[in-house]
């Protein structure tokens, strides 16, 4: 467009003293909108440069501030009246709305803080930001090749990256990103019941096929075979060893014979790949084998193989790695971690699809959720639906055909893409081996007080979980006892109440910003039973659980000496709670 043009566009679409109030409201708020031609003024620039610049005084100014937003960490809503809300009757601008926006911010944690260690939330990075906020303006939606152009490439593109970490044929695979790790199960399910029950989709699932996964297995099976009608009551745990948290192939192996001798279909066996706490991996490689040696019934499709690998799967990054040479540095305790977490995660290769979480092990703003598949010839035509009449297929890939989600945002797919290549594979290596570090230095230092003990010794991943005790406890001695000995049951429960009150405290002194040793207490997090007692393996007593302080060191700027004082703010905890709880 011409100056000329642009300047009539301009001057007609401003304020005029003839025109009827609604075209008035209307030439007002093409202030708060983006512009559409280069060189004219920009309310999009503007607005987010000043919502930027407002949300980074929210960030504290010195090394030791609290780990959220601002200075008021309370909760404001009131939640009883806070639904007994109308629309405004008048405009507002959008300057006024973006401040508005900012004081909701207040007391948000910070995941950029390096006391900030709570769970697997790191900070984004800006490559990924900067992708995911261009997403918003033009809006491309992964629909079809009009609604999206050449931006399909970046899901096409993460697709083949992921497939080749993986081992798979790139060309022949193929993914959809999604919304989050449920959307990734719920992906898998759907896929499962379509092959295995080929009637399902249009008749309506009448057969009580079984899904199995392992006692670790995350929460969101529930959900899934729940809203897609398979039931709740269709899924069989299996149990998992004491000491690794993995699927026991054994109790596997006596499942899968019931069923095939009840000619009972499997729909799916989902193996965990790196649980949250536990960091537990399923044997891919040994579940494959068992599926092959108890297939389904005649008459039905073949089980389908999902890893939830949401967290684990960028162990996948290190496939290149020369362990020999090592040539990144790593510290001789940290490669050990690095390989067993590669030589766990490349049995990936065996299953015919997996999940991936950027938002966690990323480094990428939510929700940038992956389900990846091995073939794509048979999940696409499996799923397909016919095209409706407003639809035009404009280029050759046109999801719209096989997906859950019609309308469905890139914004997912450009932080994720943005991340593969800006990490690359050292970037990945570097990130995930630096957190490693920091592990290996706190382990040590746990080791020297003899009040507590790591008790996720064996755990090659990224989070440490440990108990404290009271004074004067051998730590080791009292947790082996704990965990082996049921006449200890009763301890171990009085000392889980311990642990649960020294992390509600943790959590307290961390939202009114208490100061130990000139620094602000840590964001931490606590686990309620990361793993069962070795005489309670069925887990049929709910109680004889262990109870863990977790630390989640994600953060990039997260230092040795953080490590330090976050171990002088769990002792301070317990002392207090031990003063003033009568534990």
């Amino acid at each position: 467009m011409n100056k000329e043009i642009k300047k009539q566009f301009i001057a007609n679409s401003s304020q005029n003293q003839s025109e009827p109030p609604w075209a008035k409201y209307r030439s007002e708020m093409l202030k708060s909108f983006p512009s559409p031609y280069s060189g004219a003024n920009d309310s999009l620039a503007d607005g987010i440069h000043e919502a930027i610049r407002e949300l980074d005084n929210l960030k504290p100014d010195k090394v030791g501030a609290p780990a959220f937003l601002g200075k008021n960490s309370a909760l404001t809503i009131d939640f009883e009246n806070v639904k007994a809300s109308s629309l405004n009757p008048q405009m507002s601008s959008s300057g006024q709305v973006i401040k508005e926006v900012i004081k909701l911010f207040e007391g948000m944690p910070n995941w950029g803080h390096p006391l900030t260690m709570n769970n697997v939330n790191p900070q984004a990075n800006t490559a990924a930001i900067v992708s995911a906020i261009l997403t918003e303006i033009f809006a491309p939606n992964i629909l079809e090749g009009e609604a999206c152009w050449n931006i399909h490439q970046a899901e096409l593109e993460s697709g083949g990256i992921l497939a080749d970490l993986a081992g798979w044929e790139p060309k022949k695979s193929g993914c959809v990103y999604t919304y989050g790790g449920s959307g990734c199960w719920t992906y898998h399910l759907k896929y499962a019941l379509t092959r295995v029950l080929p009637d399902s989709r249009y008749k309506g699932i009448r057969t009580d096929a079984k899904v199995i996964c392992s006692q670790q297995a995350h929460y969101t099976m529930l959900n899934s075979s729940d809203w897609t009608g398979l039931g709740m009551d269709n899924i069989i745990r299996i149990r998992t060893d004491v000491e690794t948290n993995a699927m026991d192939t054994n109790h596997l192996e006596e499942v899968l014979r019931d069923c095939h001798a009840k000619k009972i279909p499997i729909a799916s066996i989902v193996c965990t790949m790196a649980t949250t706490d536990a960091n537990a991996f399923d044997p891919v490689e040994d579940v494959r084998k068992l599926m092959d040696k108890y297939p389904n019934p005649e008459g039905y499709g073949k089980a389908l193989l999902y890893c939830d690998s949401v967290i684990g799967w960028a162990w996948m990054t290190f496939k290149n790695y020369n362990f020999k040479t090592n040539p990144l540095g790593f510290s001789n305790a940290v490669l050990p971690y690095i390989d067993k977490n590669y030589n766990a995660i490349k049995g990936i290769f065996y299953a015919d699809a997996f999940g991936v979480d950027f938002h966690k092990t990323g480094f990428s703003p939510y929700i940038s959720s992956v389900f990846v598949y091995k073939n794509a010839e048979e999940f696409e035509s499996l799923l397909s639906r016919g095209v409706q009449a407003y639809l035009q297929a404009r280029s050759p890939y046109n999801p719209m055909n096989y997906t859950l989600e019609v309308s469905r945002t890139a914004t997912g797919s450009m932080a994720g893409w943005a991340t593969l290549k800006f990490f690359g594979y050292e970037g990945f290596q570097s990130v995930l081996g630096g957190i490693l570090e920091n592990k290996v230095y706190l382990k040590n230092q746990i080791q020297k007080n003899s009040e507590m003990v790591c008790v996720n010794p064996s755990d090659y991943g990224l989070v440490t979980l440990l108990r404290i005790y009271p004074k004067g406890t051998d730590a080791h001695l009292q947790f082996d006892n704990e965990l082996k000995d049921s006449s200890h049951r009763d301890n171990l429960i009085k000392n889980n109440k311990l642990t649960h009150a020294i992390g509600e405290k943790l959590f307290e002194w961390y939202r009114s910003s208490k100061i130990i040793n000139e620094h602000c207490t840590p964001y931490l997090s606590f686990s309620t039973g990361f793993r069962a007692t070795e005489y309670n393996r069925d887990m049929e007593d709910s109680e004889a659980v262990i109870y863990a302080i977790k630390m989640f060191p994600m953060n990039v700027y997260i230092t040795p000496e953080v490590m330090d004082h976050v171990l002088q703010c769990i002792v301070a905890a317990r002392d207090e709670v031990m003063l003033h709880n009568n534990l």
